[in-house]
């Protein structure tokens, strides 16, 4: 508030508390209310028909089933456990994403020297890892699981064996630039 304003009420608090509301000022209010009749009223208790409760439990029914078979699709697309297919298997896969893995972080160490081939050998990696994937898929649905496992780690033991072979490219290229540098240097 402002300070003129609350001096103007310190200095004349005694004619605020003066003035008083007239006596008839209740029954005007009075006769614009509602009049009252009696008790006030009770609520009624509501009551459900038979067929209401059961369309309501039909479709919290409809609803859970829906979710669950959601849950279920979700799970499938989790993937399969390799080791109930075969164990043996399962190790086997382990390792090889291990190394492909490894290969990769070694491979990617080119991708400044030369961008051109690494592009061209993360291109054939990239083939091969989608046809793996596509592989996944079809494991979970596949009658003979253990025919599409033993083809996903074929699959990864082609993308080791190319991964090796290109970092062997790599190294023989190096090689070749450290000869000619030596030869330069020499002459």
């Amino acid at each position: 508030m402002s300070k003129g304003l609350e001096d103007f009420i310190r200095t004349n608090r005694e004619e605020f508390d003066e003035i008083e509301p007239s006596a008839d000022l209740w029954g005007r209010i009075e006769k614009h209310l509602p009049p009252v009749t009696g008790e006030p009223k009770k609520r009624e208790a509501k009551t459900f028909s038979l067929w209401f409760v059961m369309r309501v439990a039909a479709s919290v029914i409809v609803v859970m089933g829906i979710g669950f078979g959601l849950y279920l699709k979700n799970e499938k697309k989790a993937g399969v456990d390799f080791a109930a297919i075969n164990p043996v298997y399962a190790k086997q896969q382990g390792q090889y994403i291990s190394m492909i893995a490894d290969r990769r972080s070694e491979l990617k160490s080119i991708a400044k020297s030369d961008p051109e081939l690494y592009k061209e050998f993360s291109a054939q990696i990239a083939q091969m890892d989608s046809t793996y994937k596509e592989m996944n898929n079809e494991l979970a649905t596949s009658p003979n699981q253990e025919r599409v496992l033993r083809a996903m780690i074929r699959n990864l033991k082609i993308q080791t064996d190319v991964l090796n072979q290109q970092l062997k490219v790599i190294e023989q290229m190096n090689e070749m630039k450290n000869e000619n540098h030596v030869e330069s240097k020499s002459i």
